[in-house]
């Protein structure tokens, strides 16, 4: 799974921080917690060469079209602005280049294809990159745009269904592109991620009117489940808050659709809001943030299960001679095989990620440095070990970093 953010959202972050850097000097965090060491991996340059990735379109409004992950120790980008797919191992050697040879056309990646050489290269036509992942056995899924003669209109959704993913072999052959029946089916909705699980089959989360729909592949590509995911399937949610007082929400919001990675299970990361009301005028003045909760659904059964609440990120501000409370949804970054959920916050330095196990009854947090000062769009992503990587791009070049929280995890564990 990978967490990206446009370029919109990213002068929107860089604000947020600006202003939290100013508005946070009389603020203090609720409790103290720990950090996880950054390892600065390896640096890439911009250009136009195969191990140089073109974000030349950073000043320009628009979404950025390049995704990252890691599978084993071995960084997949994507990189949609010159059509092209990069393996690299974590000193940063291209290993593997896929690529569009109009837009590649001086290609010198030396030893490519030779006999006995472990680089390769695959000349394949790609249009719009996005989200990327790799299975255990190095079989490679990339999200692809169809040509527009050849994207089709769902008119009765009004969906305009254009992408679908490409599959590579472990030798970088392409076996097929899988659409929503399977290989060669109907072009997706947006996609909005995509992962593979212990299984090695392959999941694809759509971004429909309604909220999300979900595709689960069998390992040779054919479709086994088909789940919409509306906030009109929801449960009640309603409950009780902390004085024990009954709530009605009057909104629930699906912000993330997750796969579990060894059971046909999803999770939903569901936040939820209730009126407020003004005290003076005795009417409803907007909605404000209640609480979250994360839900699991039970693909076969087709049933949701308990939800449990997830801890939102709570900062204090000081306001004159009193305080004032605020609350902040995380983020639904993923989940690893071990069964740990990762939620993130962005904050004044970096990041606070939140590691949920099981139904909550163990929940540890950390937070995450990261030197925002030239960062110009980056990219999260969680390996299926609890891996958190990230791939910043600065002024002068990009960077790629990883926090070992499979560390972390494993001593609580032995603890």
């Amino acid at each position: 799974m990978s967490f990206s953010k446009n370029k919109a959202a990213v002068f929107a972050f860089s604000a947020f921080i600006l202003l939290s850097s100013a508005g946070f000097v009389s603020c203090s965090r609720t409790e103290s917690i720990a950090s996880v060491g950054e390892n600065d991996l390896f640096d890439l340059n911009y250009g136009n060469f195969e191990d140089e990735l073109n974000l030349f379109d950073l000043a320009v409004p628009g979404n950025i079209d390049t995704y990252m992950t890691m599978r084993d120790g071995f960084f997949y980008i994507a990189n949609g602005e010159s059509k092209k797919v990069l393996e690299l191992n974590s000193y940063g050697d291209l290993l593997s280049l896929f690529y569009n040879p109009e837009s590649m056309r001086n290609l010198e990646f030396a030893d490519a294809n030779a006999e006995n050489s472990t680089k390769k290269a695959v000349s394949y036509p790609f249009n719009t990159l996005g989200p990327i992942a790799v299975d255990s056995e190095k079989s490679l899924y990339v999200v692809d745009s169809l040509p527009v003669e050849r994207q089709e209109l769902d008119s009765k959704r009004r969906l305009l269904l254009r992408n679908v993913v490409l599959r590579f072999d472990v030798n970088g052959k392409f076996v097929d592109y899988i659409g929503q029946q399977g290989p060669g089916g109907t072009p997706f909705p947006p996609v909005k991620n995509i992962y593979t699980t212990s299984n090695n089959e392959l999941v694809v989360v759509c971004l429909t009117n309604d909220g999300f729909e979900v595709f689960w592949f069998a390992q040779n590509g054919f479709l086994l489940y088909q789940v919409p995911v509306t906030e009109k399937s929801l449960p009640n949610l309603d409950g009780k808050d902390g004085n024990n007082k009954n709530v009605v929400y009057s909104h629930l919001s699906i912000d993330n659709v997750v796969p579990d990675m060894n059971m046909y299970k999803l999770y939903l990361k569901v936040d939820c809001y209730s009126n407020s009301i003004d005290a003076d005028l005795r009417v409803q003045s907007g909605i404000d943030f209640a609480k979250t909760v994360l839900l699991p659904f039970e693909i076969v059964e087709n049933k949701f299960g308990e939800a449990f609440e997830i801890p939102a990120y709570e900062y204090v501000v000081a306001e004159g001679m009193g305080q004032e409370v605020y609350e902040i949804p995380y983020s639904f970054l993923g989940v690893s095989e071990s069964g740990w959920f990762f939620f993130i916050v962005s904050t004044e330095d970096g990041y606070l990620v939140q590691m949920v196990q099981g139904d909550g009854q163990h929940i540890l947090k950390r937070n995450i440095s990261v030197k925002y000062d030239d960062v110009l769009f980056h990219s999260l992503s969680l390996s299926s070990s609890g891996i958190i990587c990230a791939l910043f791009a600065r002024k002068e070049h990009a960077s790629v970093s990883w926090w070992r929280t499979d560390s972390l995890l494993d001593s609580f564990i032995s603890n």
